[in-house]
């Protein structure tokens, strides 16, 4: 067998429909797996969930008598005679699992070109059929209805990136506790639906006729006017926690309704707000139980919760109460969500959302903007989706409700706007990510999620943290998925307080030209207070890449992410280094270890 030409990394690649329009037979635009036909006229069997691709390659399937069916070296010659009478440079690469031929096309091919090879193929007696070696990607857009109205999941300019995580993780293994109003029955969520609790006390605000009991159905919250204090008006029901838990775990490829972020994971519904609100004591109590611990009167709970969300909150500063309640959560294990509040003022102010430990997101609009309302400030961790139905209904956040204006009636789904519907966002994110890496803390969780953020697409005065969340990159990031060749240092470098920056040293060899585009560059770093450090990408002709900056309102212990740099100007070869510095008082850490991937 001849040896194969070095192909050039510059070829020019043949769409697939390119090739598949030569065909006799055309082959189908969208496949995952194809089977071979049988016959020339058989075309390639569509699958679902990938798109196909530039082929660069044919698939030649010779009939059973053919001594090229056999034969690398009868198929070899065939390819070069074939591309010779084509006017081509054909070469034949490697025996197929089902004895197919695979044949590279050679460099710079026009439409034209591989037609000419296709019909020589075809006009031999002995070929059974030809087809194009398609290259597959994962594709994960779901079949619900209404998935196109989702623009928070997928749009370029402010969505949240995560179709691209779904080929990674989809929330499997991991519960999410929705502590809100309950859950109303909506064929969406049912198949992810699993035992929660009713934590409402007090019958004036559970409005369901008893106190605490194992059913968190959701009667309605609606009020009359002023029945929630003057001036308070009246309201239908929200429905809220339906929504809520629709937006982070809805049933998908279900062919109905919307998509959920972390939709094979399952909710635990806590009732925890009745007619006009509900109280803190309540609420501290599902946490404390969702998070597994202990509540007095309580059966244990059978569906521990990774991730809480909580997308409600009040005036006030976060209390010790509550502080302790959450700060317990974090400890066994559970990521706390919540939402920012809808003030359009300083979440410092509002509570849960200035609570520490939890992960306090701010809502934006459909252009990237601090929606109107929204909370700010150095307490709010990372932005999301929240909508903006001031400027277009459908540029709010698409989910999971009930038609009842008291009661519940039929199962819909209605467009909310608000920092409520921004934290299951991160809720969703948090579980993909727990599903994709079990190990990790609440504290990881959270660095990964901020890290690996992208710059807001608009505008948010007052800060809204580190910026737009990216589920893509983030699930990416945290699973170790980024393929590619790596070096690693586990070199262990202590970091000084408040002194000189320290670094750490990994030699590259064996690269060809120069780094990738999208160079990843894995940290960990324990350390007692994360604010106080400054991280540096240094390339071997000392270049610097800004990994991370200090930040006097990030308190959490440890630095475990990775970062995404363009390093396509440098050389690959040669030693890198990271470089970081302790900026501030009263903390001191240690590189464990970092690593970089081409």
């Amino acid at each position: 067998m001849r040896t194969s030409l070095t192909r050039v990394s510059g070829r020019k690649l043949i769409s697939v429909a390119a090739v598949s329009a030569a065909l006799v037979a055309a082959a189908t635009t969208s496949v995952a797996v194809a089977q071979e036909p049988a016959a020339p006229a058989a075309a390639p069997e569509a699958a679902a969930q990938a798109v196909a691709a530039p082929a660069e390659r044919l698939i030649v399937g010779y009939k059973a008598g053919a001594a090229e069916a056999k034969s690398n070296q009868a198929a070899d010659a065939d390819a070069v005679a074939k591309g010779k009478e084509a006017g081509e440079t054909l070469d034949f690469q490697r025996r197929l699992g089902t004895g197919a031929a695979l044949v590279d096309l050679g460099e710079q091919l026009s439409k034209a070109d591989v037609a000419d090879v296709i019909a020589e193929y075809q006009a031999d007696p002995q070929v059974a059929y030809v087809v194009p070696d398609r290259l597959n990607k994962p594709q994960a857009d779901p079949n619900d209805t209404e998935y196109s109205k989702q623009w928070d999941l997928f749009e370029t300019t402010a969505g949240m990136r995560v179709p691209g995580a779904w080929t990674t993780a989809t929330g499997t293994g991991v519960t999410v506790a929705v502590i809100d109003t309950g859950y109303v029955t909506h064929s969406d969520l049912a198949a992810n639906i699993v035992a929660g609790y009713d934590f409402i006390a007090d019958t004036a605000v559970s409005v369901d006729g008893n106190g605490r009991d194992s059913n968190p159905a959701d009667p309605g919250d609606w009020y009359a006017t002023d029945e929630c204090g003057t001036g308070t008006g009246s309201s239908n029901s929200s429905w809220h926690g339906t929504h809520v838990a629709g937006t982070i775990a809805a049933a998908t490829n279900n062919s109905k309704g919307v998509a959920g972020i972390a939709y094979n994971a399952k909710i635990s519904p806590l009732r925890v707000l009745g007619k006009c609100g509900g109280y803190d004591s309540d609420i501290i109590d599902a946490i404390t139980w969702a998070s597994g611990g202990t509540v007095s009167g309580v059966p244990a709970n059978a569906n521990v919760a990774k991730v809480i969300n909580m997308s409600l909150g009040g005036s006030g500063a976060c209390t010790t109460a509550t502080q302790t309640a959450i700060t317990n959560a974090v400890g066994r294990g559970t990521t706390v969500v919540v939402a920012a509040g809808n003030s359009n003022a300083n979440a410092a102010n509002y509570s849960p959302a200035s609570c520490a430990n939890v992960i306090s997101v701010a809502a934006l609009s459909r252009t990237g903007a601090k929606a109107s309302y929204s909370n700010y400030g150095s307490t709010v961790d990372i932005a999301a989706p929240g909508g903006q139905t001031s400027t277009g209904t459908a540029n709010g956040i698409l989910s999971t409700l009930n038609s009842g204006t008291q009661g519940p009636s039929t199962e819909s789904y209605a467009y909310y706007q608000g920092t409520s519907m921004a934290a299951p966002h991160i809720a969703g994110l948090a579980a993909l990510m727990k599903s994709a890496n079990s190990s990790l803390t609440p504290a990881q969780i959270e660095s990964a999620i901020k890290t690996n953020s992208r710059a807001l697409p608009g505008a948010c005065s007052g800060g809204c943290g580190a910026g737009l969340a990216d589920a893509t990159k983030t699930v990416q990031a945290v699973s170790g998925t980024t393929s590619g060749t790596t070096f690693s240092s586990t070199t262990a470098v202590s970091i000084p307080d408040n002194s000189s920056a320290v670094e750490s040293s990994i030699a590259v060899s064996g690269r060809t030209g120069n780094a990738p585009s999208a160079l990843q560059v894995g940290v960990d770093i324990t350390h007692t207070y994360r604010g106080d450090l400054v991280i540096t990408l240094v390339a071997p002709d000392g270049t610097t890449y800004p990994l991370k900056a200090s930040s006097t309102s990030d308190s959490a212990d440890n630095v475990s992410a990775t970062y995404t740099v363009d390093a396509s100007s440098e050389v690959a070869n040669g030693t890198w280094k990271l470089r970081v510095q302790d900026v501030a008082a009263s903390d001191t850490g240690t590189i464990n270890s970092w690593k970089l991937t081409f």
